[in-house]
């Protein structure tokens, strides 16, 4: 058996190999982060043994440079782990006397690493756990970036027409988009009717709205005390970031379809949990990965950051403990979104929840204990592999 090491990096991997008798066979093969560059690596590989099953191949999940590397080799069916850089520094202290750290040093310890056996892997349970992950992060980023564009809606909107903002209790409605995109400044309310706004307001609202709303609007516009100097700049900000808003909403329902369809078709019973639908779903089980690697519901509380800190010092001990947030952020937001959820809709988890509050606990601290509970409830559901039923 031969035990291989890469030290991962952006432009340019090392590998180091040794046997299982902790003989360096080779050190320092250093391969350029390309197809060719991988080839390489294969055929160094290939000059020992031809079969797969005699190598394991460890690297660190150093940012996303690992991953090209990690397909090319799963793709040879080669046995791969990829272990996080802190257990590698570990290693190093308790078996370099020295201070040192190189590429090729490295690469032979994570060999050593492997040889031995002594570290918890990253694991990427499987390609569709693993699609999730990517789109579930993939939407966090979009959501956040229409929030973003919001904040920037209504700065402009202050600016250039204040009172707007007074007239639709939603402003980033599908109605009041299309309102200021074709009328982004009070002066463009001039140029229409009543009778016209009215009809408009009715066919966007499909007849929720009509005259009484489009008197409030040009009465608004009428006396607005926004800014006429540049207003060209301002009606042309407004129009953008409308349509940006618009456009990322698009992109967020498709990627809520893609996460769908593997949901669909990885049949988990995450989503019999009160609280946990497809998406939350999807970003629980792409963020925990492989439950096995949690020995018990504390751990994956602790890895979801859920825990509560602790702040002792000889005698003092702190009456009141904080949420660590130490552990995934994506993971503890889907939980935590969960659990909002389930604090009023779940028959026990809203017992729970209610008994919390009877103790003078805030809103959110509730919700916060109703969070770790649920981790109690998705790794029984994740580990037997069997739908939730509340029991009261």
């Amino acid at each position: 058996m031969f035990f291989v090491g890469i030290d991962i990096g952006k432009n340019n991997h090392v590998a180091s190999m040794m046997d299982d008798t902790g003989k360096v066979v080779f050190k320092a093969f250093s391969f350029p982060n390309t197809s060719d560059g991988a080839n390489a690596l294969f055929s160094k590989l290939a000059s020992y043994s031809l079969n797969p099953s005699d190598f394991e191949i460890g690297m660190e999940a150093t940012g996303h440079y690992w991953l090209s590397v990690y397909s090319f080799l799963f793709e040879k069916s080669f046995l791969l782990h990829v272990i996080n850089p802190i257990q590698t520094d570990g290693w190093r202290r308790g078996t370099e006397i020295r201070k040192r750290k190189n590429d090729i040093i490295d690469s032979v310890l994570i060999a050593d690493l492997i040889r031995y056996g002594q570290f918890v892997e990253t694991r990427l349970a499987d390609e569709d756990l693993f699609s999730l992950r990517t789109l579930t992060r993939f939407r966090t980023y979009l959501v956040e970036s229409i929030s973003d564009l919001k904040r920037k809606v209504v700065c402009v909107l202050d600016q250039v027409f204040p009172e707007y903002q007074s007239v639709f209790s939603d402003i980033f409605g599908k109605t009041s988009k299309e309102i200021l995109l074709q009328f982004s400044s009070p002066i463009d309310f001039e140029s229409v009717s009543s009778e016209t706004l009215a009809e408009l307001l009715a066919q966007l609202s499909r007849q929720k709205v009509g005259t009484a709303k489009a008197e409030q609007l040009k009465a608004a516009a009428s006396s607005s005390f926004g800014v006429t100097f540049a207003k060209n700049s301002f009606t042309f900000q407004l129009k953008t970031l409308i349509e940006q808003i618009s456009f990322i909403e698009k992109q967020v329902k498709e990627t809520e379809a893609e996460i769908s369809g593997i949901m669909g078709k990885l049949e988990s019973p995450i989503t019999t949990i009160t609280g946990i639908g497809s998406v939350t779903g999807a970003a629980i089980l792409s963020e925990i990965g492989d439950i096995s690697k949690f020995d018990s519901p504390r751990k994956l509380v602790a890895f979801a950051g859920l825990d509560a800190t602790v702040t002792q010092s000889g005698e003092f001990e702190a009456a009141h403990n904080v949420m660590s947030k130490r552990g995934s952020p994506y993971l503890r937001k889907a939980i935590f979104q969960s659990a909002l959820i389930a604090s009023f809709k779940d028959p026990v988890l809203s017992v729970y929840y209610k008994k919390k509050r009877a103790e003078g606990k805030h809103h959110l601290t509730c919700v916060g204990a109703v969070a770790r509970k649920m981790c109690n409830i998705i790794y029984a559901v994740l580990k037997n592999n069997q739908p939730y039923v509340p029991k009261a």
